[in-house]
């Protein structure tokens, strides 16, 4: 007996069978609309880059865990991406000087990381990427606001199903270091501290801020500061939030758009300021979709330019997660419109003549593959879904006619061909 190779995916992948493929393509469509409607621009990169940009770019947890790694013929180390934020700060700073600073860009990449999978993360992801480049101006912030809740609105999701909660580092810091007594040196694990916040129980959290060193009332000033939500605000110098994109933004016309939150701090090494992560409130799938922040030096390995930039990352995996829990899922589209069925093998010519003025007129249209049965050629055009077929016979096609047949109320009418594209456009309403 053969040993056959297994049919499965590689652990963490997935295969996306035509009606799965069909709502991942309605869904990302809708996306891309509402990015170009904004003014972004699609760009890409390549899958495989340096492994040395993601260890100096992206942060330990995803350079020491989660990088895919292989070494070429020519000896040079490179990494399938595990996100498309270090790239695109290669190609910003390899083309700055022939761009016109701000820019939005976006892309939608395939990307690779070495994680157990579970609900919400596998090894292979879609992501798309928006961010602007090259300005400083809070304007950024409440451009990628208002274009998360255009995108969300887009996949049919109401205000009540979503909240976008911000934070800005440096408020952070200060909170940390002024209020807290965290030092300099703890700070960056403290950080990682505040990121795992929500994940752990606080006997766990408690035990983790003792190894880092802080003391039991640092560790309860901490929790007090954590869920201080805006009235932290009030503690902070004026210094400190004078400088904050954020906090220009929750003091203008677009604070609705946002939910301060001293919890959000991400864990990419690379944010600099404003962080922000979208969270669906269904108890059912509460946790984070999507989220980004403020890079003030976006190509410093690159380039001595200093380009700030600001973004996010929108994974499919959470999103179609999303989407099913709040019923929002497209349903499959259809694999035609019509069927131009042929009455013998000799009219095949013909049926693929019909066939092509259908499709001129925008009807997504096939003929039958191996004719069967006219009986049997109904039934499997009405199991592609099909809502209307359209049947040539000899005396029909002899004199300039073919039959148009609703599948659905199952009335037909004999029409010029001429009219074969018009008919079946009012069948389909």
């Amino acid at each position: 007996m053969p040993e056959y190779l297994p049919t499965a995916p590689y652990r963490g992948t997935r295969d996306f069978l035509p009606p799965e493929m069909s709502v991942r393509t309605q869904v990302f469509g809708h996306l891309y609309d509402v990015l170009e409607r904004h003014g972004y621009q699609r760009y890409d990169g390549p899958i495989l880059e340096s492994a040395e940009i993601y260890e100096k770019k992206s942060g330990q947890e995803i350079a020491d865990q989660q990088l895919y790694t292989l070494t070429d013929r020519g000896g040079r180390r490179l990494a399938l991406r595990p996100e498309m934020t270090p790239t695109v700060a290669r190609i910003i700073a390899g083309n700055a000087g022939s761009l016109q600073f701000p820019v939005r860009w976006y892309s939608h990449p395939n990307c690779h990381r070495y994680e157990r999978p579970q609900r919400g993360r596998v090894r292979e992801h879609w992501q798309i990427n928006a961010d602007i480049f090259g300005s400083d101006s809070a304007n950024c912030e409440i451009d990628i606001f208002e274009l998360i809740h255009d995108l969300m609105r887009e996949v049919g999701a109401t205000e009540d199903m979503f909240v976008v909660r911000a934070n800005d580092r440096n408020l952070l810091s200060s909170a940390l270091t002024d209020l807290v007594g965290v030092t300099g040196e703890q700070l960056p694990q403290v950080f990682g501290l505040v990121d795992r916040w929500e994940k752990y129980d606080r006997e766990t959290l408690a035990k983790q801020a003792e190894e880092i060193g802080l003391g039991d009332k640092q560790f309860e000033k901490l929790g007090d500061v954590l869920g201080a939500g805006t009235a932290l605000l009030d503690e902070l110098p004026a210094a400190v939030k004078e400088s904050s994109n954020l906090v220009s933004v929750l003091s203008s016309e677009a604070a609705s758009l946002v939910r301060f939150d001293p919890m959000i701090v991400r864990g990419l090494a690379y944010y600099t300021s404003t962080v922000f992560e979208v969270f669906d409130t269904s108890p059912e799938n509460n946790r984070a979709l999507f989220g980004g922040g403020r890079y003030s030096d976006l190509a410093g390995l690159f380039t001595a330019q200093q380009i700030p930039g600001i973004g996010f990352g929108m994974g499919d995996v959470t999103l179609m997660d999303f989407l099913g829990t709040h019923g929002l899922t497209p349903q499959p589209r259809s694999e035609v419109d019509v069927v131009v069925i042929p009455v013998a093998e000799e009219l095949g010519g013909a049926a693929r003549k019909v066939a092509t003025e259908l499709r001129n007129a925008g009807l997504r249209t096939s003929t039958p593959i191996e004719l069967r049965k006219l009986g049997k050629e109904l039934s499997r055009a009405d199991k592609a879904g099909a809502r209307a077929v359209v049947i040539v016979g000899q005396e029909d096609w002899d004199a300039g006619n073919v039959t148009v047949r609703s599948l659905a109320t199952r009335e037909q009418r004999v029409v010029a061909l001429s009219e074969a594209a018009s008919s079946v456009a009012e069948l389909l309403g």
